[in-house]
């Protein structure tokens, strides 16, 4: 199951509670204070671990605590601190604060780090209030309780082409031509559940690509599916409109190149502004008249080049291939988010 958003309990660890004591050893009748400072308390932290793929195992586990710091001792000991608890998930993680919206940070990289609670720092002991005024402190310092939040995390995919497109244009079968991914494909809306990503080789370079579901009018306000997987195309660096263009689907190709535009606008206008392509499926199964003069004349009034391609045939798809690497040779890596 593909899960890519999950509400989360964290808390930090407390502090340990400081000592008070006093020093009593034969032959020393008026020993000093000597109560150690309490042990500071874990944190919570996500680690991006490339082998996380899913917020999966986070959505039946929803509180995570740190470990509490322990107690400080007599003899001025420190208490041991409470060890840390590293959330493992997929990078493209980003984590927001429930209560307030506010971007927390992201993790990006293989194991990247980000603290999203901190451990309470721990009392001090009775040593520490020894003063000419106060030879006999008998005060000592509670543990400082650790941070605690409801977290919202995002998985946003990290993929360096993403394919746009109506309900069964073709997405799937073209990513599973060019790539070693094997989504599942059917002749029936929304085949396509939940994103999938395949590793693409051309010549002697590769990238990979993220098979977005099925875009349909309306999507940016949560029509279809596109609410939920609309906002992985924001990691991607290249855009590729897959678009059918063999006239047989009852569709029109301009009309539904012009509903994903506006769709991708309505949700992020910035994204307009990345490398696209289209690509014009199904070549090998054309009806008259031909969609093809119509879709390319549509894509040049917004700058985008069309590649007719054919999955059945493999008409094409050699040159998309290349296409995509030379755009992604131009495109620049999406900033990273910063948190608030």
């Amino acid at each position: 199951m593909f899960v890519d958003r999950v509400k989360v309990f964290v808390k930090a660890g407390d502090g340990g509670r400081g000592c008070s004591s006093f020093r009593r050893e034969p032959y020393v009748p008026r020993g000093g204070p000597d109560g150690g400072v309490g042990g500071p308390g874990g944190h919570v932290a996500l680690v991006a671990s490339t082998q996380e793929s899913t917020l999966l195992s986070l959505r039946y586990h929803t509180e995570l605590r740190a470990e509490r710091g322990s107690h400080g001792g007599p003899g001025n000991r420190t208490g041991r601190g409470g060890e840390d608890l590293l959330i493992r998930v997929p990078p493209g993680t980003e984590a927001r604060d429930e209560a307030t919206g506010v971007l927390l940070g992201e993790v990006l990289q293989d194991g990247d780090q980000l603290r999203v609670a901190r451990g309470g720092r721990g009392g001090r002991g009775n040593l520490a209030f020894l003063s000419n005024a106060n030879r006999a402190p008998r005060e000592a310092e509670p543990g400082e309780p650790g941070e605690e939040r409801w977290l919202r995390l995002d998985l946003r995919l990290l993929a360096d082409v993403g394919f746009l497109g109506a309900p069964n244009a073709g997405k799937s079968t073209l990513l599973s031509r060019i790539s070693a991914a094997r989504p599942k494909i059917g002749d029936y809306p929304f085949t396509t559940l939940t994103p999938v990503l395949g590793v693409v080789a051309s010549d002697d370079t590769s990238f990979v690509a993220a098979d977005i579901p099925g875009i349909i009018e309306g999507a940016h306000e949560g029509a279809g599916l596109g609410l939920q997987f609309l906002r992985h195309v924001e990691r991607t660096r290249v855009l590729l409109h897959v678009v059918d263009a063999s006239g047989t689907s009852g569709r029109e190709a301009t009309a539904d190149l012009a509903h994903v535009l506006a769709e991708v606008e309505a949700w992020d206008p910035a994204l307009l502004k990345r490398p696209q392509l289209v690509a014009a499926t199904k070549r090998d199964a054309t009806s008259e008249p031909d969609p093809l003069p119509a879709l390319v004349a549509m894509a040049a009034r917004h700058d985008l080049r069309v590649v007719p391609v054919s999955a059945a045939t493999g008409q094409g798809l050699v040159e998309l291939k290349r296409a995509l690497t030379g755009l992604l040779a131009l495109a620049s890596v999406p900033a990273v988010l910063e948190g608030a």
